[in-house]
């Protein structure tokens, strides 16, 4: 066995012993200056403590000290009544405190034993045994916090069951405190008992059975009781002091010294008031001590004010070398191709409209495009970049899509924009303009025409509402542009944990993200909604396999979203369309190459023109019924005729004949021809 493997045990069993076996004096004086430089050692572990688990032997600790003590008292008693002599540091404790005067010395003596009974152990003991029920209260909602943060991931499981390991050894270190202070206070009563005995056998044994007078026994054994008592108490007085450390020491990140020095004397205002107050003082009490103190306060707080602005402007040049060392760091290129899908910059005088603070509602707003574009068309739209910009004039703004501005508008704050739905012949007074979504005339007013304009038949919106209509429309005309392979990878693994089967079919062993993106950026081009994601997917897993092409994917894809897309386009059961002229087909089914990279149109330029105009004409006349014109073809023609028209008339809607709902009654009221 190792010599520190048993070092314990010996120990121990030499403090039994101790307690049984005479020892000779110089003996004694060896064990009392070990039993005093290890107090000392206790006392300044325990000042160095950062946390008291740096210490969890304490307990055991104290325990060993106070038997170690106790066998010392008891060796001494039996040399103070044995032979009236108690060793070399007894007797020099007794006549070096008590100067001469065995009054002083006991006075000294009961004094020093009454501050470490009453004050320091007493007050130590009180404050171990409400920390352990505190640490014993406190304990099922640290382990519920650790469950937590393990649940959300915020720690492992090597983490927590070292946090859950910490908590049960403070719990079990501060339930051991709260009792092994009750030794120390044990102690303290010890060694009042053992110094009566002291006094009283001592005078006994002098004067009865040594003959002495009552004066010379009463020196003698007042003198060893008052060295062995002090030597007892002093090491008895520090570790009680070192008990009261550890069980009142608060959370830090340092020992005590260092949290003194700067909890205490780190602000100078306070120095500088305390200076104050000692001149004041030095007025009516002793001048020098006051005044004295008062140059030191002053002193303390000059320097430390210099401190701080010196640490203040050395903070503020690693601040400012930081930033140069960041800027000259070539990762930081990196951050500057960074380029956001959607941006909304607006001049300063739009800036209340964002500001919370202000009553602003647009980030809300900005939060519900998102929800009901989601719920709309089924696409992710990514982060709504919002910043200012004093470039543009105070109450404009633009919208930017992949860094290039796409949109812009200009408001009037304070005021209403009223839009003629076409119903409303009063005209308002205000400032003429144009609606920037829908491109409609409009008209500025005032808070106090509001309520006019909305009785004569006026739509009314402020001026948040006009940006979140706007932003919204430009990110439903280029949704395609911002559905990535990324977005398109988010709602393939959505669809993964309900329809796992439809995935797995599909991808990667018939298609590609990027192939499945291709299809999902056509759908929304047109404004078909691909929230139906399960529909979509088995449409391609279907007809994949025998045609590769996105673009007639597309279309097969349509097919099956017949229902929702006849539903968006059509909102009654009878409505009326365009047609193409069979023979219009024909020649555009012709004029189709078909290629390795795609399939396109090769007709003539005054072919094109002609349909065109003939197109135009025929949409004027639903325009001027009222009704939005809608264009039918056949599935294999539809295609080709979307792109025809894409140039002219972008927003134009063709739809084929096998995406209409049977239910639907439809009616041509126009034939486009050649």
């Amino acid at each position: 066995m190792k010599a520190r493997d048993i070092s314990v045990p010996i120990m121990i069993i030499g403090i039994i012993l101790t307690m049984i076996v005479a020892l000779p004096d110089y003996i004694l004086d060896v064990l009392l200056a070990v039993n005093i430089i290890l107090s000392a050692i206790i006392l300044l572990n325990t000042i160095y403590l950062k946390e008291p688990l740096q210490l969890s032997i304490f307990p055991s600790l104290l325990v060993i000290t106070t038997m170690f003590r106790l066998s010392l008292n008891i060796t001494a008693l039996r040399l103070i009544l044995g032979s009236g002599e108690a060793g070399r540091v007894i007797e020099g404790f007794g006549t070096f405190v008590g100067g001469g005067n065995l009054v002083v010395g006991f006075v000294m003596f009961l004094v020093i034993m009454v501050v470490n009974f009453l004050v320091i152990t007493r007050g130590s003991e009180r404050v171990a045994e409400v920390a352990a029920r505190f640490t014993l209260d406190a304990m099922p909602g640290k382990q519920m916090a650790i469950d937590a943060d393990l649940n959300s991931g915020l720690i492992n499981d090597s983490e927590a069951k070292e946090r859950r390991r910490k908590i049960q050894r403070e719990a079990d270190f501060y339930g051991a405190m709260d009792g092994a202070s009750k030794f120390v206070k044990n102690d303290a009563i010890a060694g009042m008992i053992i110094t009566a005995l002291n006094i009283i056998g001592g005078l006994i044994i002098g004067m009865v059975m040594r003959g002495e007078e009552l004066t010379t026994a009463l020196e003698t054994y007042t003198i060893l009781t008052i060295g062995d008592g002090l030597v007892s108490q002093i090491p008895a007085l520090m570790i009680s002091a070192a008990t009261s450390f550890i069980v009142t020491r608060a959370a830090s990140d340092s020992d005590i010294s260092q949290d003194m020095v700067r909890q205490i004397f780190s602000n100078p205002r306070v120095l500088f008031i305390a200076a104050g107050l000692s001149i004041v003082l030095s007025f009516f009490l002793s001048p020098i001590p006051f005044l004295l103190l008062a140059i030191i306060l002053v002193f303390l707080g000059y320097t430390l004010t210099q401190q701080q602005k010196a640490a203040l402007k050395q903070q503020e040049v690693k601040v400012e070398e930081s930033e140069v060392e960041e800027i000259r760091k070539p990762e930081n290129v990196v951050a500057l191709l960074q380029v956001d899908p959607i941006e909304l910059e607006f001049g300063y005088g739009v800036i209340p409209l964002a500001d919370v603070n202000q009553g602003g509602d647009l980030l809300d707003r900005v939060v519900m495009i998102r929800r009901q574009l989601a719920l709309e068309l089924g696409m992710i739209v990514p982060i709504i970049r919002l910043r200012d910009n004093i470039q543009l004039t105070p109450n404009q703004y633009q919208i930017k899509i992949k860094g290039v501005e796409v949109a812009t508008g200009e408001l009037i704050l304070d005021h209403f924009l009223a839009m003629n739905p076409g119903l409303v012949d009063e005209e308002l007074e205000g400032v003429k303009t144009t609606e920037p979504a829908f491109g409609l005339p409009a008209t500025w007013i005032g808070e106090s025409q509001r309520d006019k304009a909305e009785m004569l038949g006026y739509t009314v919106v402020d001026p948040p509402s006009i940006i979140a209509t706007h932003l919204t429309e430009v990110i439903k005309k280029h949704a395609h542009e911002l559905t990535g392979r990324q977005e398109v990878q988010v709602l393939i693994d959505n669809i993964r944990q309900s329809y796992p089967v439809i995935v797995d079919e599909l991808i990667p062993k018939l298609m590609s993200v990027g192939e499945i993106q291709k299809v999902l950026a056509n759908l929304l081009k047109e404004g078909v909604s691909i929230r139906d994601m399960v529909t979509i997917l088995e449409s391609l897993a279907d007809h994949t396999v025998v045609n590769h092409d996105p673009d007639m994917l597309t279309e097969f894809v349509r097919q099956a979203l017949g229902r929702s897309i006849s539903k968006k386009f059509f909102t009654e059961s009878k409505s009326n369309v365009l047609t193409l002229d069979p023979k219009l087909e024909q020649i555009i089914m012709d004029s189709v190459q078909k290629t390795e990279t795609g399939s396109y149109l090769t007709l003539e330029p005054n072919v094109t023109n002609t349909i065109l105009s003939n197109l135009s004409k025929q949409v004027q006349k639903l325009l001027q019924l009222g009704q939005q014109p809608v264009v039918l073809a056949s599935p294999i023609v539809r295609l080709y005729f979307k792109k025809m028209t894409e140039q002219i008339i972008p927003g134009l809607i063709v739809l084929s004949y096998n995406e209409l709902d049977p239910a639907l009654e439809i009616q041509s009221i126009g034939v486009i021809s050649i």
